[in-house]
């Protein structure tokens, strides 16, 4: 196994017992950012920036071990924050840490806020045999992110609190691992205020993704692996370019920052150069989605978390990916697949869509919207408190808001590689 540079690079200051003798402005709190995989890094940051200019509070960063953890050493590199190996983060005493995904947290020497990396909790644990595929049952599994596998070891619970969206999840929660309801509490949904605040500048992103006033835009969103909607229907992008009228259509692809981290920037980029040619919009994994997930008109995408907030933008949405991938019966993702049609590799695009139009109801979808948080509009204001009730201080006096999601960066046409424009 390869040794990233970040494993070699062992921090002292502002970290010994004995700083004071360094730094310039001695802190009260250190505070650790566990960033297991970019998507998690992602989510993490909604949380981290609401100790910003707080001197009371030093934030340090590491990389856990996950599957996925390929392209955190870069995620981390462009935050330019302190950043100590995994090995030396598991050694030292923190105030709090934060989380968005499980591995190696029983290792930390700090109490653990753990926040969910998507929308709510939808999707199975594959069981610890590894049968997943082979006859494995929903009873064998349990819910990511609800699961007993995830939460306890050595039959405690690991976390100091594990951050809830909704209140139904709770109940989830209850029946999945009891034995962690005392530590749970109702947070809310970053994203989803995002996405609230995004909605009225709507046509700021459409302007910036090229999109004119006489095109409509489709956004193909894909999560990663073999049950997505690329693991199942590459060819769509191309029947996309081919079948719909390039002067009343325009395409843009976003997908989960894990595939980028499997294949590498390099070789998405490169698998996507003759479509960007053709005038598909490939979002940077760099970029916040919020943008383009506001401005599409068709949404077509999978078991995602990104289609679950596409039900609160109006447009008409369609699945692909899995037909049998299991769901978390109950849960908003279950839901969402029983009513939006699926798009169909063996029918023409361009009809699929306008049906779709023309059947969509957006109040359909708006209950599905109401179950992504239980607290619209509160989630910094409510994740503060917690954090600093934590940290055992008292919090600024500073009025938070949420601001809208920045332009969408998407990947220049005719490069090979990561390039932006």
């Amino acid at each position: 196994m390869s040794v990233s540079l970040l494993d070699v690079d062992r921090r002292h200051v502002p970290l010994r017992l004995d700083v004071d003798r360094w730094v310039t402005r001695p802190v009260r709190k250190k505070l650790l950012a566990v960033v297991h995989t970019v998507t998690a890094g992602q989510r993490l940051l909604e949380a981290v920036q609401l100790v910003d200019a707080d001197p009371q509070v030093q934030v340090v960063f590491t990389a856990a071990p996950d599957v996925f953890g390929h392209g955190v050493d870069l995620f981390l590199s462009r935050l330019k924050g302190l950043v100590v190996p995994w090995s030396q983060a598991v050694n030292i005493r923190f105030d709090l840490a934060l989380a968005a995904s499980y591995s190696g947290l029983h290792e930390l020497h700090a109490p653990v806020i753990v926040l969910p990396h998507g929308v709510g909790h939808n999707k199975f644990v594959s069981a610890p045999t590894g049968r997943r595929g082979s006859g494995a049952t929903p009873a064998d599994r349990g819910v990511y992110g609800l699961s007993r596998q995830r939460l306890m070891r050595d039959g405690e619970v690991v976390p100091e609190v594990i951050v809830l969206s909704h209140e139904e999840e709770l109940g989830r929660l209850g029946r999945e691992c009891p034995e962690a309801l005392p530590f749970a509490e109702v947070v809310g949904d970053p994203c989803f205020d995002r996405m609230v605040a995004s909605l009225p500048s709507r046509a700021l992103y459409r302007e910036a993704l090229s999109t004119s006033s006489r095109q409509q835009l489709v956004l193909a969103c894909s999560t990663w692996g073999p049950e997505s909607l690329l693991g199942q229907q590459w060819d769509l992008l191309d029947r996309l370019v081919t079948e719909l009228p390039r002067e009343e259509f325009q395409i843009a692809v976003l997908l989960h920052p894990n595939i980028w981290s499997t294949h590498s920037e390099w070789q998405v980029g490169s698998w996507f150069a003759g479509l960007r040619r053709s005038g598909v919009n490939l979002i940077s994994q760099h970029a916040d989605w919020c943008g383009p997930m506001t401005a599409a008109d068709f949404v077509v995408g999978d078991h995602g978390s990104v289609l679950l907030y596409g039900t609160m933008t109006g447009a008409p949405l369609l699945m692909g990916g899995s037909a049998t991938l299991e769901l978390a019966p109950g849960s908003p993702m279950a839901e969402l697949r029983s009513i939006a049609p699926r798009i169909h590799a063996d029918r023409p695009l361009l009809r699929q869509l306008r049906r779709a139009a023309a059947a969509h109801r957006a109040e359909r979808y708006a209950h599905l919207a109401a179950r992504i948080t239980s607290e619209p509009g509160r989630f910094a204001r409510r994740m503060r408190a917690l954090i600093y009730r934590k940290l055992r201080l008292r919090a600024p006096a500073v009025r938070l808001t949420t601001d809208p999601a920045p332009l969408p960066v998407t990947v220049e046409r005719g490069t090979a590689g990561g390039v932006v424009s």
